[in-house]
């Protein structure tokens, strides 16, 4: 029978070592390697601003899809990103953890700011920072240079999902939302689309994407979810879901997974109000979590996790806040050791029911490796503030902190991300691509 240590991750030794011919390839990089989502039944639940005691301290764990780089010296190996992590102090590990969203299009003193002073580990971009694509490059840039001397690279990140999920400026043509492709029940064309979606925005500066969708959309009054589901059933989700996420890969962006434990059987949009899922842990398994299943067996690296009640196997808070969901279920018994992301924690689901200091504290003890936080240099603030604070006071464990900041960095290595700029791309042949391939799996 697995064993679990006391955060719900399986027991492990300190560190796995790798070998040294590994390592040399992640280390020829230097200084660097959310969209919307209940049940028939919701209530509202009540507002929580209490902070969970402290968890004891534990060994980092190491994300599987995520080796981590060793070299040889003296008697025995030496781990890369532990001596990275040694030599951070405590503001820096914590910037790591945050990934937030700006205001404009160009790079503010707050935004300036937010990199420079607080060091946040990426930002993220929606359609109001995107006016052309000229002016994308240049903002994307713009926030690399902005990074330059700190600790790792930065996450550019987009919520690029095709169809009514696209961020990116006209010059792009036009990709379709994932249930076009899930009506076709064509894999190839998934994962084609994974890679085209890929091309599109490493072109701009990125280098992590929002996607591929992995909940299924069985309720037909579900506000969010619609067509950006490959479908109504877990095998079409499952097979086209997890080409679309292997294409994505293939192409050197970081696939991020969403919306665990489920976001395809609520009736209330997560950005308003929180949505409330009466499913038992049996009808969950049946249905909800068979792609997320599927994609921790894929090795996926990085799942995005919603803010959704579930009272049946939390009944005090929503996923995205729980131990018992992200520690328990995700991380123990799906066996997931990747990087875990919140959804916004400036939606109304959090931010009509929980104070933002207090829900930022409960997500890293319930398991939570970023915090995503997308509107507000202020809420910036408040987040970081309050995990610095929880610290100090020995409400987190800088052990804990260690954890996920072993897990980023190791992510940030396996795909040897960069800040290194982009030229204004001629996107001649990949709109040529995107507009052979939506011809290509029509019926």
């Amino acid at each position: 029978m697995t064993r679990f240590n006391e955060h719900g991750n399986p027991a492990v030794p300190s560190y796995k070592r790798i070998t040294l011919a590994m390592t040399i390839a992640c280390l020829l990089f230097s200084n660097g390697c959310s969209g919307k989502a209940g049940s028939s039944s919701e209530n509202p639940p009540p507002r929580q601003t209490d902070v969970a005691s402290p968890p004891a301290q534990s060994t980092p764990q190491v994300p599987a899809a995520s080796p981590v780089p060793a070299v040889s010296e003296g008697s025995g190996p030496v781990d890369v990103i532990e001596q990275e992590i040694a030599s951070m102090p405590l503001e820096d590990k914590i910037g790591q953890m945050l990934l937030v969203g700006i205001d404009g299009t160009e790079v503010s003193s707050q935004t300036h700011t937010m990199i420079t002073n607080d060091k946040v580990g990426g930002i993220i971009l929606y359609a109001d920072n995107i006016k052309s694509l000229k002016g994308l490059v240049s903002l994307t840039n713009e926030l690399k240079r902005s990074n330059a001397g700190n600790p790792a690279p930065l996450f550019v990140s987009v919520d690029q999902e095709g169809g009514k999920v696209s961020r990116m400026p006209d010059e792009y043509a036009k990709i379709p939302a994932s249930g076009s492709v899930g009506a076709s029940s064509n894999a190839e064309a998934a994962n084609m689309m994974g890679k085209l979606l890929a091309r599109e925005v490493q072109t701009a500066g990125f280098n992590m994407d929002f996607a591929p969708v992995l909940d299924i959309n069985s309720n037909p009054d579900n506000p969010v979810i619609g067509d950006r589901s490959f479908g109504n059933t877990s095998a079409k989700v499952i097979e086209l879901g997890i080409a679309e996420m292997k294409g994505i890969e293939s192409e050197g962006i970081v696939p991020v997974v969403k919306h665990f434990p489920g976001h395809g059987d609520t009736s209330v949009d997560s950005h308003l109000e929180l949505p409330v899922v009466k499913k038992t842990e049996a009808q969950l398994a049946k249905l909800e979590w068979r792609p997320f299943q599927a994609a921790v067996k894929e090795q996926a690296d990085a799942v995005m996790v919603a803010h959704i009640l579930y009272p049946n196997l939390d009944p005090d808070r929503p996923a995205s806040l729980s131990k018992v969901i992200i520690s328990q279920i995700l991380r123990g018994q799906m066996g997931f050791k990747g990087v875990v992301i919140t959804d916004d924690l400036t939606m109304g689901a959090i931010m009509k029911n929980y104070s933002l200091a207090a829900a930022a504290v409960n997500t890293v003890l319930a398991g939570s490796d970023i915090l995503l936080v997308a509107h507000e240099y202020s809420n910036e603030r408040t987040t970081r503030n309050a995990l610095l604070a929880a610290v100090k006071h020995g409400k987190i464990s800088e052990a804990r902190i260690d954890e996920s900041v072993y897990r980023i960095l190791s992510m940030k290595h396996k795909y040897q991300l960069k800040d290194t700029p982009v030229d204004v791309p001629d996107l001649t042949q990949l709109n040529k691509d995107i507009k052979a391939w939506r011809t290509s799996f029509v019926k």
